[in-house]
């Protein structure tokens, strides 16, 4: 029996000898980091440095791709030294602390969403009241919660609940590291650690989702009665929305499934894909989403792209 503390280091299982391969690979996985630093930084700087887009719903997706960024650079720059690296293994302080960055960048992704959709829900259903209702306190207040929420909670998981198991291995089969892979390797009682899951899932999470689905049963019931302007608003804010959280929902399908599952009959590349996809399509998709779909966005670049080609 090997406890937790003495464990110095975790080995990561999934990674193959590709060969002359990983330089491709690695110049592959750098273009995706790059692409994704320059996206949503870019889009942070449009928001905040454009009053007209001093708005909730852009607060909101400010505060998003913030998150695309802590997410990517807890995942991308480990990703990087392991896919060049031939032995892979990872310390136990910089295995714990990515595990942390991981899942408070998943739990904050989601809680994102879910106040987006009631942001949109307001907008849509209650026009004449949104201003009252989504006020510059309440803005603040929903933006330290969808941090402070799942910071707090993934500290509880990863750093009080996992850390003190007794492990009788250090093998994670993945290209990171995975806290249900290490609970996994634990000799001692982990009674608590899946109580605590499956209640924080039945409960935050569950509740999420209702919320979710309510505001958008809401949202298409106005978009059905009300005028063609209305609709108009509803798809032109509502669709780039409803993408991201299908793109971020089917990652998290995929991993849950390839976690729990244990799909060894798959492709080795393919079980990879399904793992890392939940963390890089968010950052890699929803610049794009949000950038192309969202008018006030497009108009704003259009202007800032227009004067800039005017004064060369």
């Amino acid at each position: 029996m090997i406890n937790s503390t003495l464990v110095s280091f975790f080995s990561l299982g999934a990674y193959f000898d590709s060969g002359v391969l990983k330089y491709l690979y690695f110049l592959t996985i750098l273009a995706f980091y790059v692409s994704i630093i320059c996206a949503n930084s870019f889009l942070i700087a449009l928001i905040c440095v454009n009053r007209s887009l001093h708005e909730p719903m852009y607060i909101f997706l400010c505060s998003l791709f913030v998150n695309e960024l802590y997410g990517s650079t807890g995942l991308f720059p480990l990703l990087l030294v392991q896919t060049l690296s031939d032995v892979h293994t990872v310390s136990l302080p910089i295995c714990f602390l990515q595990i942390f960055c991981l899942y408070s960048y998943g739990g904050i992704e989601f809680l994102t969403l879910a106040i987006m959709s009631y942001d949109r829900y307001l907008a849509i259903c209650y026009p004449l009241q949104y201003n009252t209702r989504m006020t510059p306190n309440k803005i603040a207040g929903l933006t330290v919660l969808i941090w402070l929420y799942p910071l707090f909670i993934n500290a509880v998981i990863v750093f009080g609940l996992t850390f003190p198991l007794q492990l009788c291995g250090n093998v994670i089969n993945k290209v990171y590291c995975d806290n249900y892979l290490v609970v996994k390797l634990a000799c001692s009682d982990t009674t608590l650690n899946n109580v605590f899951g499956l209640s924080h899932m039945f409960t935050v999470i569950f509740g999420l989702i209702v919320l979710i689905i309510y505001t958008y049963i809401r949202i298409l019931k106005v978009c059905f009665s009300g005028s063609k302007q209305t609709r108009q608003k509803a798809v032109s804010t509502c669709t780039p929305h409803l993408a991201s959280l299908i793109n971020f929902s089917s990652g998290c399908f995929f991993e849950i499934v390839q976690s729990r599952f244990n799909l060894y009959n798959l492709p080795n590349m393919l079980r990879i894909f399904l793992s890392l996809y939940w963390l890089t399509g968010q950052p890699l998709v929803n610049p794009l989403l949000y950038g192309l779909k969202m008018s006030k966005i497009r108009m704003v670049c259009k202007s800032l792209f227009f004067r800039e080609s005017q004064r060369v």
